[in-house]
């Protein structure tokens, strides 16, 4: 029997903290999840596309998964991904997340042979699940990533009889009819998980019950907000911060949104280095086929990107003159920036 565990409020998907050459830098795990709990996040999901567990080994993912647990001592819940290309890896990775503490394990289907059909789709994460069968498990559902552009209601009405630790859906996808419709299903049975920063606003419309991104790394308190905005019916105040998140993620992807997002989080006061030759792909350098001398052309957009980054600052809050004195300031915290 699965623990009880049902994923809410603002779950940051963690960097993969690494040193220049593309080896694991765990020292910095600790300062990383020290400043995360000081925001006031609700859990942490590790190992993701954040994490860029695509690029490590099973045995690296391992570490990093033990780092943060360490690191998290029990104070906020851990979950562990473990998708993987083949199911050996997945259910190894599953089984040690188990043994290893984890809140629940989610895993992105196969994604070079895929599955083609919902019920090939919910036998290779039935294989997944029951390596862990006390940790719930979520689908995690990305298919601009991974190829897999099935139907997630028909996935869940299938998968209920088969998988017995199901507990959701990691969702990132536009596709906000179907994450609503999977959100009302049964009842509301299972734990609907957005993951579109950009559209969290429109995530909680439809029913999201928690949310996992990149950004809530940088600017936990700017969602926070929305969700309060949006919970007290000023949806014209949740709307004009919403789409500072909106030119938030528009801004990374101007430069590639990992990259991006690294230059953004050493702006803010942490460092996760890359190597300086990769600056357009990640600390293991996956831009090898770029040309010659592009790397110095990108670590000067990546100097640009911070001075935008400082200078749109000013626009996460409000003019004092624009609201009511007894009105709290909506726009982040310097502990966010």
């Amino acid at each position: 029997m699965a623990k009880k565990f049902w994923m809410t409020g603002l779950v940051p998907a963690t960097f993969t903290p690494m040193h220049e050459d593309g080896r694991l830098n765990p020292g910095a795990v600790a300062p990383l999840v020290e400043r995360l709990l000081a925001l006031g996040i609700d859990a942490l999901f590790v190992c993701g596309t954040t994490g860029e567990s695509s690029s490590l080994t099973t045995e690296e993912r391992k570490s990093v998964l033990e780092t943060f647990l360490k690191a998290a001592a029990g104070r906020v819940p851990v979950v562990a991904h473990v998708g993987h290309t083949a199911l050996a890896d997945c259910r190894e990775l599953a089984a040690h997340a188990q043994a290893a503490g984890a809140a629940a394990v989610a895993a992105t289907p196969p994604f070079y042979f895929r599955p083609g059909s919902v019920s090939g789709l919910v036998g290779c994460v039935a294989e997944i699940a029951a390596a862990a069968p006390e940790l719930p498990f979520y689908y995690y559902h990305i298919p601009h990533l991974t190829g897999v552009a099935l139907s997630m209601t028909e996935f869940l009405s299938q998968a209920k009889e088969r998988i017995e630790n199901l507990a959701g859906i990691k969702y990132t996808s536009p596709t906000l009819y179907e994450f609503q419709s999977c959100a009302a299903l049964d009842g509301g049975h299972f734990n609907m998980v957005f993951g579109v920063d950009e559209m969290y606003l429109a995530g909680l419309a439809t029913g999201a019950a928690g949310a996992v991104g990149s950004t809530y790394n940088l600017a936990p308190a700017l969602y926070r907000r929305i969700r309060e905005h949006f919970e007290a019916g000023r949806l014209d105040e949740a709307r004009r911060l919403q789409l500072l998140s909106v030119r938030m993620v528009e801004l990374a992807q101007k430069y590639r949104p990992l990259p991006a997002l690294k230059a953004m989080m050493k702006f803010a006061g942490v460092r996760l280095r890359a190597d300086p030759s990769a600056a357009g792909g990640d600390a293991r350098g996956r831009d090898r086929g770029a040309a010659p001398g592009t790397g110095r052309t990108r670590l000067h957009r990546m100097d640009e990107l911070g001075r935008r980054c400082n200078i749109q600052h000013s626009s996460f809050r409000r003019k004092p003159e624009s609201r009511k004195t007894d009105e709290p300031d909506p726009g982040l915290r310097r502990s966010d920036e």
